[in-house]
């Protein structure tokens, strides 16, 4: 019951903050992209926390888990923070002023790449007992190196890149796009840092490194 009332505050506070950046600069509540990011976004991890709160609630704590310990981490987090504030404060202005237009097309196609990203996240989350949003190694884990993990060492942060570069796009905004632009290079950041983590910390590390030669996009890097 703890797991599922914190579960659920989180939830309700996520929803509230991003509907408010999102439509307050919007000037109505009349703005369709919007509503459809939300259910995009919202829906699919509702779904996913009542599988997780039935069938792994242990894992279900540690994503809800978001205290960074780490110095960089703690970094990577803020400036996060700033880009998904003004990432959507922006796409809310651009509606309102329409400085900018996506083309129906497009947004199709990004609400796809969002909804697939779920997906493959989903399919992490269920290769890797581990999985948390912040990094550490806990005490007796051991080294995931199958399925997605034998093809590129971060396929979480894949998944998230992917989908929060099509937010921008399903919300109808250049303007918005070219402020998310900058994630990746925050994901950057946070994968060197964490990979020192685990190279000190998890046996085996280093090894898989010198196998799975790619982190994120495979023959990319």
């Amino acid at each position: 019951m703890k797991l599922f009332i914190n579960a659920l505050t989180k939830f309700t506070f996520g929803f509230l903050i991003v509907a408010t950046l999102i439509f307050l600069p919007a000037g109505t509540l009349h703005f369709s992209d919007g509503w459809v990011f939300l259910g995009l976004l919202f829906v699919p991890i509702f779904i996913l926390g009542a599988v997780l709160l039935i069938k792994a609630p242990k894992l279900l704590n540690k994503r809800l888990e978001n205290k960074e310990k780490e110095t960089v981490q703690k970094g990577v987090v803020a400036l996060s923070a700033i880009i998904f504030l003004l990432g959507f404060v922006a796409a809310g202005l651009d509606f309102r002023f329409a400085l900018s237009t996506v083309p129906h097309v497009l947004k199709i196609i990004a609400a796809v790449i969002f909804l697939l990203s779920y997906v493959l996240y989903a399919e992490v989350m269920r290769e890797n007992a581990y999985l948390s949003r912040t990094v550490k190694v806990e005490e007796n884990q051991t080294l995931v190196s199958t399925g997605l993990y034998s093809f590129i060492r971060h396929p979480m942060y894949a998944a998230t890149v992917f989908m929060f570069l099509s937010i921008p796009l399903i919300l109808g905004s250049f303007v918005s796009f070219f402020i998310f632009i900058f994630y990746p290079a925050i994901i950057i950041v946070r994968i060197k840092n964490e990979e020192k983590v685990l190279s000190e910390q998890l046996i085996g590390y280093e090894e898989y490194k010198k196998r799975v030669k790619y982190r994120i996009v495979p023959f990319i890097w």
